[in-house]
């Protein structure tokens, strides 16, 4: 486990799990915070042997309450790195899949983590809002965009003008929250994640891409496209390629290297 001052890295075989450690603040992102968790992001993109992360905050208040408005009113600025709020919200070429488990109130540039992730669950006492309008700023960390398109201009509209909190079961019914976790939401995380873990990661992360890149083509052009994509190419050559369908003649379970 890697230790640094405002947030946690763990790995769990194949698993990096990075915890936001500043729940006296709840755990809301002071510029150090922003920098670890950039480097923490970093250190999974690069890493060949790790495919899976989630991300979620220390407590069972917060998940993350945005920006630390506090070093914003003292002076401090709110500077972000170049790959976004919390170092992934504009971390655009992150193909291996990040799971938000949201243990708490996720409140605007929270929220716009949570949205940056390709999978969220929520504990049931977790809340969601963008609201950012009733404190004179805007939700400019992608929240603005990427909630239209994961639940419709009017929902989302419905949100943002007015800063209105969400729980997590309306969340789940709008669609923004794939589920919500009963008991502990790190168990319902972890579960995710092995069902993704079983699949083979260069197909998880061509596919990720593909729906990604995806998105902002028209359906003929981006089934073309989607061949020349280069996680889609790295899987169609990979040993893994080949282990999949042996695998299944030899009616086992795949042993997949990532390579």
């Amino acid at each position: 486990m890697t230790r640094m001052d405002y947030i946690r890295v763990e790995r769990e075989g194949p698993l990096t799990i990075i915890t936001i450690n500043r729940p006296a603040s709840h755990n809301a992102l002071n510029t150090a915070a922003h920098e670890e968790l950039a480097a923490a992001f970093d250190d999974f993109a690069a890493d060949d042997d790790q495919w899976v992360a989630i991300i979620t905050g220390a407590g069972e208040k917060a998940f993350c309450a945005g920006h630390d408005l506090k070093q914003q009113a003292s002076g401090g600025g709110m500077a972000t790195p170049p790959s976004g709020f919390a170092g992934l919200t504009a971390r655009f070429d992150l193909n291996k899949p990040v799971i938000a488990a949201v243990n708490g109130v996720a409140m605007g540039g929270g929220f716009e983590i949570a949205l940056a992730c390709d999978i969220v669950v929520a504990s049931t006492h977790a809340m969601f809002a963008l609201p950012e309008t009733r404190v004179g700023i805007a939700a400019l960390a992608g929240g603005l965009h990427r909630l239209p398109r994961a639940i419709g201009l009017h929902h989302a509209m419905g949100m943002v003008l007015t800063g209105r909190r969400v729980s997590a079961r309306e969340g789940a019914a709008l669609g923004f929250v794939n589920e919500v976790a009963e008991g502990d939401v790190m168990d319902v995380a972890r579960r995710w994640a092995a069902e993704i873990l079983a699949c083979s990661p260069l197909s998880v992360q061509a596919t990720k891409e593909a729906v990604r890149k995806g998105l902002t083509e028209p359906v003929d052009k981006a089934i073309v496209a989607q061949w020349d994509y280069p996680a889609m190419r790295r899987m169609l050559a990979s040993q893994d390629h080949v282990e999949g369908p042996l695998a299944f003649a030899e009616k086992r379970a795949p042993r997949w290297t990532g390579r």
